[in-house]
């Protein structure tokens, strides 16, 4: 992580499950000057100070929400590198609470790549998901037209200097709400599953840092970079996590897919492959030339037809692999 040295980091949703360990991750891991945690939860800023307090003289805490301009700007000024995690998630509650997701994923996005226009941030990465990969619910659509804006705020940096990417991945293994979180070490007697054959993506926290890391690394501007990992269906994790438990069956709700797509054939179009990572450039309007011969070294040009989806995954995530995760956690 040299490239990180002597720099300014600052991350939006920094009191969220990501934000908080990426940060006690940075300052054990890097030579970042200082990590600056932007959020709007005081009472969580409060902890997460007493938890890292032997970093104290390189972490600063900054109280504010995206959808406040003004604040963001005051929070960039002097930053090098902006991680974007901050969003609503919960995909239920924001299928009742529409608005409210627009002004924070949607609107709360686009303030952030105002500021960091015109605050001149070097790099700005967006925090995505799966579920922006051809949405079914609220939340993916948000997080699509956030993905939108960065890539295309590209556009608007007229010296080149600031550069917008995103990374797009699936289910953290362990993650503030995750259904690994609620059932671990607990014993409970029934469990609702929504379908037997629901598959999911899933990404340990380690391997999110790792994706995090490539990205800022590697950004032109314009990228989505999207991980190599694993699927597996709801009811075999359930068989883990709460061996003991009935799982009953309650059917599908509203905004839920039956499988995830984290790539979608339009993608592969312009998309390419490394080792572990996928690479969506975009599709016109910037210089490409820069993009072509980079990834080309990197890797291989895709395949116009191929899909990564959760169902036709050729990587499996076993029991093995599952309790070796579960045991770092």
């Amino acid at each position: 992580m040299e490239f990180l040295k002597d720099k300014t980091i600052l991350i939006t949703g920094g009191t969220g499950s990501f934000g908080k360990s990426f940060t006690k991750f940075l300052l054990e891991n890097s030579l970042a000057q200082k990590i600056i945690v932007f959020s709007r939860d005081e009472y969580k800023q409060f902890h997460m100070a007493q938890e890292l307090r032997q970093f104290e003289n390189r972490l600063r805490f900054f109280i504010g929400d995206i959808r406040d301009l003004n604040r963001l700007e005051r929070a960039f000024q002097k930053v090098d590198i902006v991680i974007h995690a901050a969003a609503l998630k919960q995909v239920p509650a924001i299928e009742y609470n529409p608005q409210e997701a627009i002004k924070t994923n949607i609107i709360g996005s686009q303030n952030v790549v105002e500021a960091a226009l015109n605050q001149n941030i070097g790099k700005i990465l967006l925090i995505s998901t799966d579920k922006a990969a051809q949405p079914v619910n609220l939340y993916g659509a948000t997080k699509l037209c956030a993905e939108k804006l960065f890539i295309n705020s590209n556009f608007y940096s007229t010296s080149q200097k600031t550069k917008f990417s995103a990374v797009r991945y699936g289910n953290v293994i362990g993650s503030r709400g995750s259904v690994v979180e609620k059932f671990l070490n607990k014993k409970v007697d029934k469990v609702e599953i929504t379908h037997p054959d629901m598959t999911r993506f899933w990404i340990s926290l380690k391997q999110s840092f790792n994706l995090v890391l490539f990205a800022l690394k590697n950004m032109e501007g314009g990228e989505i970079f999207i991980p190599k990992i694993p699927s597996m269906k709801i009811s075999d994790l359930f068989k883990i996590i709460a061996p003991e438990a009935i799982q009953e069956i309650v059917g599908i709700r509203p905004g839920e897919k039956l499988h995830e797509t984290l790539l979608t054939e339009e993608e592969s179009k312009h998309g390419y492959e490394t080792e572990k990572y996928y690479v969506v450039i975009p599709e016109s309007g910037l210089s490409l030339s820069h993009f072509f011969s980079k990834y080309e070294t990197m890797g291989s040009k895709l395949n116009p037809s191929f899909r990564f989806t959760s169902n036709s995954n050729t990587e499996w995530l076993t029991n093995e692999k599952l309790q070796e995760i579960i045991r770092e956690i």
